[in-house]
């Protein structure tokens, strides 16, 4: 039996498993401490999505509403169906995708009123992505109908997120948990039980990223508590790290009996010695690491422990053994091509580097441990992980979910994945900095960068400066040319409501948005309304961003802080206006619309010149090779036939081929230095070459070195 049962609540993610117990299990395997893992989330889904789930939910409802008849209507079909589009979904059976597709094979309920724009949205997409957002249409409508008549907490991604956010007293969620239990307290309760029985643990430890898996983690403990007393409980995670720094309600801990902050892998190992061995005789006896508990029915927390965290290296590598990774769902939700990478396919987790390795930005929890500790992985030791989950998942994607992934690691990553010819599909966050030249985004798509997300925030050099974001617009703008240009695809977070923002200031962010799709350099975006955090330098020092900021008493939660802006505008009156364009502009419609036309009510100009990204784009990066620069090459062999005194080099990519004429010593120069693959620095390759030949400088920005750069020859 395992000492430890690693749990993520309902609800986080349908198509992939939330990475935190993978983490966990990865760590507790280097210590020789046997874990079990599930996924709550994904098999209570699994049990309400199927046909005897949807029969026990039909025949909970009564006086049912207008909109929700037609789907009562068509129950027999929804259950009838709902198996074989579970399995599509799961892919386990694509061959159901032109049925689906059809106009008649699934229920249409309200959902399905959008349908008419789905040639707009999806252009000629194939049968199987089509058919994924049919049946992503078919799930909505029946989570729809279970919201209205069935449990109002529900959500695919969260369940009852509003008791979690901004709960700065335990009193509603405490209420809450008194009452009757809900349709899926009951199918959560039903599974856990399963689960407890069948391993029998020492330890239940609760992973609970976000506010929409709280009230599910506090249910867990509660059955827990009832029915298996002898199991202690653990909760942690990001909620954790954020929200529960000061908490003081004793209430809590009727339901867990430690909460663990920041990195979880030394806290538990702590609590586990402590279960285990509740001796004075244990050297780790009654000593915490970053811990609540109870302790004379007072909430304390007992960080006295002196050893010292784990280094990132010494972590192990992320263990997915025991969640059903063929049970997973990928849907195609919304017509975002970023958020299509959250939901549709299932993605291994990893972490390049713990925390950022810029840590300024003043919007942001920099001065919790998960931002301001930062510590990189070695690239060998990243590829060596993603080599042991690739033979463990069968799966090659790998999405990094760094704050910021550091362009140097990026680097070094990328050319350890191309020199061991692994062939993998990856996606991360980075910051838009100048350090992403032409060349490194060439680097990066060669190794399998497919896309990249990162904060242009708010499209003004002003705030940019007052976040301490470190860059300009014109230098986003640059950057993610240079992704476009590999083929990268490039999604930009975009924020308004910023303290001191003005009307004009954020009329001035659209126009940028608009040039930045204009011009191809952005594929995909999402607005977000600024938030203001307890732990971030602006909810630090409020009065120094011109923010004024509500007080309130925090017994439980505090992360999320309500407040007064000096500038006095309510900028939500925004978002409706900002997401239109924003959906419009990712479709290539209404570029050249004037901006008002996203508005219902009077806005000013923009002071934004029209040509201000297209300027921006024209300034081309600095030709002159520094000394220090690696020169690399990921093109094709070189094949080289002499003409007269000149050789010919023929060389290859995938789309493409070319013939560059050299002089013949130069040719076989550069095929030597092609067939050793390795990277060499700028001042070595000239010194190597100056050895026997001519001046260096004269060869090297010849218009013939240039044809070879366009195929393969990087200067990073």
């Amino acid at each position: 039996m395992p000492d430890v049962l690693l749990i993520t609540p309902p609800f986080t993610q349908l198509n992939t498993p939330y990475p935190a117990t993978a983490y966990i299990k990865g760590f507790l395997n280097t210590k020789d401490i046997e874990g079990f893992q599930m996924d709550l989330g994904i098999e209570v889904i699994l049990k309400i999505f199927s046909a005897g789930g949807l029969r026990q939910m039909f025949g909970t409802t009564k006086h049912l509403s207008k909109k929700a008849n037609r789907v009562n209507a068509l129950k027999e079909d929804y259950i009838r169906l709902i198996d074989p589009v579970i399995a599509f979904l799961q892919g386990k059976a694509p061959s159901m995708a032109r049925q689906i597709a059809s106009e008649e094979f699934l229920p249409r309920g309200p959902r399905f009123d959008q349908v008419d724009d789905l040639n707009w949205t999806f252009g000629t997409m194939g049968f199987q992505d089509k058919a994924k957002h049919l049946a992503t249409m078919f799930l909505e409508d029946i989570s729809d109908f279970i919201i209205e008549h069935v449990d109002p907490h529900f959500g695919f991604s969260r369940y009852a997120e509003r008791l979690g956010m901004s709960a700065h007293s335990f009193d509603e969620l405490y209420t809450e948990l008194q009452n009757d239990l809900t349709f899926v307290d009951q199918l959560t309760w039903e599974i856990l039980g399963q689960c407890c029985k069948a391993q029998a643990p020492k330890l239940v430890c609760l992973s609970v990223p976000f506010p929409g898996n709280l009230y599910s983690a506090l249910r867990c403990g509660q059955f827990i508590k009832k029915h298996y007393p002898q199991i202690k409980i653990a909760m942690g995670g990001g909620f954790a790290n954020t929200e529960l720094r000061s908490v003081n309600d004793p209430r809590v801990f009727e339901f867990w009996d430690f909460i663990c902050l920041d990195d979880g892998e030394l806290p538990l190992e702590l609590i586990i010695s402590n279960i285990k061995n509740p001796q004075p005789s244990n050297p780790d006896y009654q000593l915490y690491k970053r811990t609540f508990l109870l302790d004379k029915k007072e909430v304390v927390y007992n960080n006295y422990s002196l050893r010292k965290d784990y280094a990132q290296k010494d972590l192990g590598t992320p263990d997915y053994s025991d969640l059903p990774l063929d049970k997973y769902i990928s849907v195609i939700e919304i017509a975002n091509p970023m958020h299509s990478l959250w939901s549709d396919g299932r993605w291994n987790k990893l972490t390049m580097a713990h925390g950022c390795y810029w840590g300024k930005c003043t919007f942001c929890d920099v001065s919790l441990a998960y931002i301001k500790d930062y510590e990189p992985v070695a690239g060998p030791l990243l590829v060596d992980r993603m080599e042991k989950m690739i033979e463990q998942t069968g799966e090659c994607g790998f999405h990094f979910v760094d704050e910021a992934a550091p362009p140097a690691l990026m680097r070094e990553l990328a050319m350890e994945i191309i020199e061991r010819g692994l062939v993998v599909s990856w996606w991360t966050n980075i910051r838009f900095e100048k350090s992403f030249t032409g060349d490194l985004c060439r680097l990066l798509k060669k190794s399998g960068c497919i896309a990249v997300s990162g904060g242009l925030e708010v499209a003004s050099d002003r705030l940019l400066n007052l976040i301490d974001k470190g860059v300009t617009v014109e230098q986003v703008a640059q950057v993610t040319r240079n992704f476009t240009d590999a083929g990268i695809m490039v999604h930009s977070y975009l924020m308004y409501g910023y303290p001191t923002q003005t009307i004009q200031e954020t009329i001035d962010s659209l126009e940028m948005t608009r040039q930045l799709f204009e011009q191809g350099i952005i594929q995909s975006g999402f607005w977000h309304q600024f938030a203001l955090t307890a732990h971030s330098p602006i909810g630090l020092e409020p009065q120094a961003y011109g923010v004024t900021p509500h007080i309130e008493e925090i017994t439980f939660a505090h992360n999320d802080v309500q407040f007064t802006d000096e500038t006095g505008l309510d900028h939500s009156i925004f978002s409706e206006g900002l997401r239109k364009s924003l959906y419009n502009y990712m479709h290539g419609v209404g570029i050249d619309f004037p901006l008002q036309d996203w508005f219902e009510f009077s806005i000013p100009e923009t002071t934004i010149d029209p040509n201000f990204i297209a300027e921006a784009l024209e300034v081309q990066e600095h030709m002159i090779t520094k000394p220090n620069a690696l020169i690399y090459w990921v093109g094709s062999e070189l094949t080289i036939e002499q003409e007269g005194n000149k050789s010919v080099i023929r060389v290859f990519s995938n789309d493409a081929e070319e013939r560059v004429i050299l002089k013949s010593e130069d040719a076989f120069w550069l095929q030597n230095f092609v067939k050793d693959r390795e990277p060499r620095r700028f001042i070595d390759l000239k010194k190597d070459y100056e050895r026997n030949l001519d001046h260096f400088e004269g060869f090297w920005y010849s218009d013939e070195m240039y044809v070879m750069r366009d195929f393969g020859l990087l200067i990073l």
